[in-house]
């Protein structure tokens, strides 16, 4: 009778333990991972880069997947966020910098989320930003630029003065002593009338290749660009089909990439809070396929440069052509 006993309390608490651990199981692989968007998901640039890391994300580790689009204010992401947890949200991206200080401040409420943004400056053990290192792929921007100028004036119109991208293409483009650099600042990334007045102001002063470095404005200035018979510099993405032969070669920064990278240190138990940097040899940045324009020993010197880069860190410290 002792001996039945004791069998079916033992039977009982391993049933017990098994039971606890599908419990838990089940609610690892039913967490859902988020996505904040500051604007629409088909601007063709950033925030359609993040939407399909995001899909990605949902096709190779079938989880379910949730985001929202125009969250642009404070306000907006405490009631997304709320909502997000409400869902069984336990991963959130944020696209952008902007997300950097409400995230940080979520991160102390929600201790059970993991917070992810970019380019921004966090903390807290549950809060992460993904920086991409921009200093590189704008200087080989830069040294391109410079090469296949014939008026030898390049210009940046860039988003905001703290983009590394910016400094990276002066310093390339600069290697050539005979070309000057034009930089002009949007302070803002998607304001396509102020990006085009100084894309305008710029053809006038003889500028003559371009490198637009904001992600809401880039592709009105690589249409206006070929309008106007001129060179330009992609940004983000692969741009090469937008614009002919005026597109010379696209700075890549493969967002859809990092997240797969996120999403797999997270599920690994991997994923840690604070400031990260990626850069070419992390796989996420990288230049595009040149256009017909650039002659074939340039590319060929191009992709020398980049590879030296990717094996040891250095960048060239004299004119390469």
């Amino acid at each position: 009778m002792n001996n039945r006993f004791y069998l079916f309390i033992l039977i009982f608490f391993v049933c017990f333990l098994l039971g606890c651990s599908q419990t838990d199981e089940t609610s690892a692989s039913s967490s859902k991972i988020g996505l904040l968007l500051e604007n629409t998901i088909d601007d063709q640039g950033w925030n359609s880069k993040g939407y399909q890391g995001l899909l990605n994300i949902h096709s190779k580790f079938e989880v379910d997947v949730v985001f929202k689009e125009n969250i642009d204010s404070e306000a907006k992401v405490e009631r997304a966020v709320e909502e997000f947890a409400s869902e069984g949200v336990t991963l959130v991206f944020g696209h952008g910098h902007f997300y950097s200080e409400p995230f940080t401040e979520l991160g102390k409420q929600y201790e059970d989320l993991h917070f992810v943004s970019f380019n921004g400056s966090v903390e807290g053990n549950n809060v992460t930003s993904l920086h991409f290192d921009g200093y590189a792929m704008g200087f080989f921007a830069g040294l391109i630029a410079a090469k296949m100028s014939e008026t030898h004036q390049v210009g940046v119109i860039a988003a905001f003065p703290w983009q590394s991208e910016v400094e990276g293409f002066y310093e390339g483009a600069t290697l050539d002593e005979m070309t000057t650099v034009r930089i002009d600042y949007v302070e803002d990334w998607a304001n396509e009338e102020k990006a085009l007045d100084f894309f305008n102001d710029m053809v006038a002063s003889g500028v003559d290749v371009f490198y637009p470095t904001g992600d809401g404005f880039h592709v009105r200035v690589v249409e206006e660009t070929k309008r106007e018979g001129l060179y330009v510099i992609g940004y983000v993405s692969d741009q090469l089909d937008l614009g002919g032969t005026t597109v010379l070669t696209s700075t890549i920064q493969k967002v859809d990439g990092l997240y797969e990278l996120i999403a797999n240190q997270y599920q690994k138990g991997e994923l840690v809070g604070g400031n990260l940097m990626y850069d070419f040899g992390d796989g996420v940045i990288s230049l595009g396929p040149f256009g017909s324009e650039v002659p074939e020993d340039v590319q060929i010197k191009m992709e020398d440069a980049v590879n030296h880069f990717i094996e040891t860190g250095e960048l060239p410290t004299s004119w390469i052509f």
